[in-house]
């Protein structure tokens, strides 16, 4: 997991790259790892994991368990100073659960993690799909709608160097373009505004996207709607849920301008 050279200029602090490599080793299904086990995860020496967990443990991240250590609640903090900060995500749900009801398909909110897409919201049917999705669950970003939408919006100086990170997804797509492919596609995408997956990340899923916009105008994230490709046509998709995704991705941005622009009060 970890990643030599990652860091660059005297200012990087390894010793703290290591400990996050160290909680990040907690697979799900995994709730407690011995010491050995996170040294083969992380590649780290014994003696360094075993320093680092001790730290973590007085810190009230880690605990000792049955078998070797667990993860605790406080964890969740970590995590949560992102989402608390985020307070656009609530906005952005009563107009997502609009749209599904005017869809009924499942509809998702997405922001850039180098090469990937991570979920940062979403509104979900009950319908079986290829593929499970949860906030947080991450997919190569070329072969989404989503990711589509968020490659295309940003700066092309800023685009081979995104493209250069390696996925932590795990999913190997359907659609691996050549850098040729996908710069037509991304031109495509800032032509129309809108990005078209149609199976590109795997068999039976298809999905449309557009860009959410700060009160800036630039583009902070992206939202989708998801169909069956065995229930849902390209055509519908197209002439039925787009305009109602672009209206829904407008009313968002709309409103996060406006949450912006209201003052923080401390009481």
């Amino acid at each position: 997991m970890t990643d030599s050279g990652r860091g660059a200029g005297p200012d990087f602090i390894e010793a703290l790259a290591r400990g996050l490599d160290v909680l990040r080793s907690f697979r799900p299904g995994t709730p407690a790892m011995t010491l050995s086990e996170i040294a083969g995860e992380t590649g780290l020496a014994r003696p360094t994991v075993r320093r680092i967990l001790i730290t973590l443990e007085a810190l009230g991240y880690v605990r000792a368990a049955e078998r070797g250590y667990a993860l605790t609640p406080r964890v969740l903090e970590l995590g949560m100073a992102y989402v608390n900060a985020l307070s656009m995500w609530d906005v952005a749900r009563p107009h997502m659960e609009k749209l599904v009801a005017q869809t009924n398909e499942s509809t998702s909110m997405a922001q850039l993690d180098g090469g990937d897409i991570v979920y940062v919201a979403r509104v979900a049917v009950s319908k079986i799909v290829t593929l499970a999705v949860t906030i947080g669950t991450r997919f190569p970003a070329p072969a989404t709608s989503m990711g589509k939408v968020l490659l295309a919006a940003l700066p092309p100086a800023a685009l081979p160097a995104v493209l250069a990170e390696p996925s932590r997804s795990g999913i190997t797509p359907r659609w691996q373009p050549s850098a040729t492919d996908l710069e037509a596609a991304l031109r495509e995408v800032r032509a129309k505004g809108w990005a078209l997956a149609d199976q590109d990340l795997a068999p039976g899923i298809r999905s449309i996207a557009t860009g959410v916009r700060d009160g800036d105008g630039t583009v902070i994230a992206a939202i989708n709607v998801t169909v069956h490709a065995a229930e849902t046509s390209v055509e519908t998709l197209l002439e039925e849920h787009l305009p109602r995704l672009l209206r829904t991705a407008a009313d968002i941005g709309h409103d996060w301008s406006l949450t912006a622009a209201v003052p923080a009060v401390t009481v």
